[in-house]
């Protein structure tokens, strides 16, 4: 079975608490990912994902901030022909993990649960900040999908759990791409041919990464998880991609139809139109934490299994004395250049002291930012 409940909550609990020291919550999570058993590897990693998606926001800006986080890529456990399969999976998921951090190092916020909708984060961001962007989110998505599971693969509780919250950032990542794409096809025909040319190599790459989620949604759908948590995925008209390519040819001086004012609404009409399905319709799909969801019976989900882990915590109580002061939202520390999207700050200063680092370099990391604290230490699981 994956990650208990009762301790995934605890650990949760204590994230909100000004009393336990972060990094070293996060390094026993790294420790045990050094272990020979890949049970305990696997879950580890699920724990660390089930806080980076729950916890307080100040566990991810603390992973964001480390120089190295999961080297699992020449990860085996020889122990058993189970060990060398789960290994597989084992080194896919770190790295899409590495990945998720690594997004919000660059810009300062987790794009799970950024502002959605008509006046939200990727809906009104810039023609420039929003092309250094959507490659980022691209780079997210692409690790997750490469989790590649078939449902013959996904046979125990803790392929099974890690599973469930790949597919909750999958609906929620495609939320926010699907808008900025959007955007992107808003401000197009408006754009300076550089930009054409970038924009449209990025909604074709868009339109890739729909292919391959609708295969990973076709998988969530077989193990069990609800068809009415599934989005539909609406590919845009090929006529679409047609008046983007001629838009850019005109600017480039080739000789070539002129590209209709019909066409030219229908690249318009996309934010009307939601070409990329709407992820956000069901209510347990909102940025807080869902309601418990419930399998419908797929053939590799065993109800004994799947249900000893509870993927969505109940809501803890608030204690005002003990949960930190509010967080500057997205941080805007030196070593996350956020592209000039930072909204106006809320709050208190946060809590990462600026410092200078580089995500991939593999010497040693600077001064950790927060200091061990005086106080009850956390005691892990």
């Amino acid at each position: 079975m994956g990650p208990k409940k009762k301790h995934l909550d605890y650990l949760i609990q204590c994230t909100n608490e000004m009393n336990v020291n972060i990094p070293q919550l996060a390094d026993t999570l790294f420790e045990r990912t050094a272990n020979s058993s890949w049970v305990v590897v696997f879950k580890a990693l699920i724990t660390t994902h089930h806080l980076m998606m729950y916890g307080n926001e100040r566990f991810i800006q603390y992973l964001a901030s480390r120089n190295t986080l999961f080297n699992l890529n020449n990860y085996l456990d020889k122990s058993a022909m189970q060990g060398y399969d789960m290994s597989t999976f084992i080194r896919r998921y770190s790295r899409y993990l590495n990945e998720k951090a690594l997004s919000y190092r660059l810009v300062a916020v987790d794009f799970t649960k950024m502002k959605r909708g008509i006046d939200g984060v990727m809906r009104t961001m810039n023609a420039e900040k929003l092309l250094k962007t959507l490659p980022i989110i691209q780079n997210q998505l692409d690790a997750l999908l490469d989790f590649d599971a078939n449902p013959n693969e996904l046979t125990n509780g803790v392929i099974n759990a890690a599973f469930m919250l790949l597919f909750k950032d999958s609906i929620r990542l495609f939320a926010a791409y699907n808008e900025g794409i959007i955007n992107l096809l808003e401000k197009y025909f408006d754009m300076k041919k550089n930009q054409c040319k970038e924009g449209l190599d990025i909604y074709k790459k868009f339109l890739a990464r729909m292919t391959k989620l609708s295969e990973f949604l076709k998988v969530a759908e077989q193990v069990g998880i609800d068809q009415g948590d599934i989005p539909d995925l609406t590919q845009a008209p090929s006529s679409l991609l047609e008046a983007l390519e001629q838009h850019l040819a005109s600017l480039e001086g080739k000789k070539t139809k002129e590209v209709s004012a019909a066409s030219r609404a229908s690249a318009l009409s996309m934010g009307n139109l939601g070409f990329g399905g709407t992820p956000s319709k069901k209510s347990d799909m909102q940025w807080t934490q869902p309601t418990e969801k419930k399998l419908t019976g797929g053939t590799n989900w065993q109800a004994k299994t799947s249900t000893s882990t509870t993927w969505n915590p109940t809501p803890l109580p608030t204690m005002p004395h003990m949960v930190p002061a509010p967080i500057t939202y997205p941080v805007t520390t030196p070593q996350v250049p956020v592209y000039g999207m930072v909204p106006p700050q809320i709050g208190a200063a946060p809590l990462m002291a600026p410092q200078s680092m580089i995500y991939t370099q593999p010497g040693l990391r600077p001064t950790n930012p927060f200091a061990p604290v005086s106080g009850t230490q956390i005691q892990f699981m």
